[in-house]
């Protein structure tokens, strides 16, 4: 993959689409619990694509690598089945804790940025890289209200995060737009302080406000919002071209619009760095 190659996450409704696209560098991120055994993708699916010329990335949100409990071994030993049969380029997750004492919850909920829970998640985060004899990625979250009593910011938290455990980020921009409206910061503040060597690939995506207009809460068939294109911008003027992932599930050709739209704004920083 190149530095400025931009892919769209799979959605089992393009797939009819996806296998005999031509078009180049066009890569694929791939749910990792829908292939693990018992979920719903098909292993067919994705190796039709890889068959076809395609790159296949993994991200997941079940490894819970914010909670008191060491990763399920048997969550782990699947994701390594499924990395060492897709060979992904990429591998990245979530900074969550959806489990809890055995149970899995529906959402990906917040994680307190003290001392103890950098060090956990920097175990938790060295143990799943060492089982899969590779780097991961891991995705800032998404904020709805703001927990008190924080001993780090959050960008100092991931950029410690990732010097400890040596992971990468997946910077989701649009979860930083949404946060910032949410709880209140300056999101071209949140990108400007994120060490330029941890970024190792960006998330697009789209929200909408909620119901009561209060909150902006992050939606699949919403389109990538004028803000979000103008933060990416900002983003990769500063650290350069970065493997770019548009998310959603709108239709097929506006997800390959919007690839378009993130691949001129690759092309236009490669071109100046030349």
């Amino acid at each position: 993959m190149t530095r400025a190659a931009v892919g769209i996450a799979l959605r089992p409704e393009h797939i009819q689409h996806l296998v005999s696209c031509p078009v180049k560098e066009l890569w694929f991120e791939v749910r990792a619990e829908d292939h693990m055994g018992g979920g719903a993708g098909d292993p067919a699916q994705v190796e039709d694509l890889r068959n076809a010329g395609h790159e296949i990335s993994l991200h997941g949100a079940g490894l819970s690598l914010a909670g008191t409990a060491q990763a399920d071994p048997g969550r782990l030993a699947a994701l390594k089945r499924l990395a060492d049969r897709v060979e992904p380029i990429l591998v990245s997750e979530h900074l969550a804790w959806p489990r809890l004492d055995g149970r899995c919850l529906p959402d990906l909920l917040p994680v307190p940025r003290t001392n103890e829970v950098l060090a956990r998640c920097a175990r938790n985060i060295g143990r799943v890289q060492d089982l899969l004899g590779r780097r991961i990625l891991i995705e800032n979250p998404v904020h709805y209200l703001d927990l008190r009593d924080h001993s780090w910011t959050e960008t100092s938290f991931l950029s410690e995060l990732s010097r400890r455990s040596g992971c990468g980020l997946l910077v989701d921009v649009n979860n930083v737009a949404v946060a910032a409206h949410n709880i209140g910061f300056i999101a071209s503040e949140w990108l400007d302080a994120i060490p330029e060597g941890c970024v190792c690939e960006i998330h697009l995506a789209g929200h909408m406000p909620d119901p009561e207009g209060t909150l902006l809460v992050n939606s699949d068939d919403a389109p990538v919002s004028d803000q979000v294109w103008q933060l990416y911008r900002r983003l990769a003027d500063r650290v350069g071209p970065r493997p770019t992932l548009i998310e959603g599930a709108r239709s097929f050709a506006t997800l390959m619009h919007e690839r378009s739209r993130a691949r001129n704004i690759l092309d236009g920083e490669m071109a100046l760095a030349a």
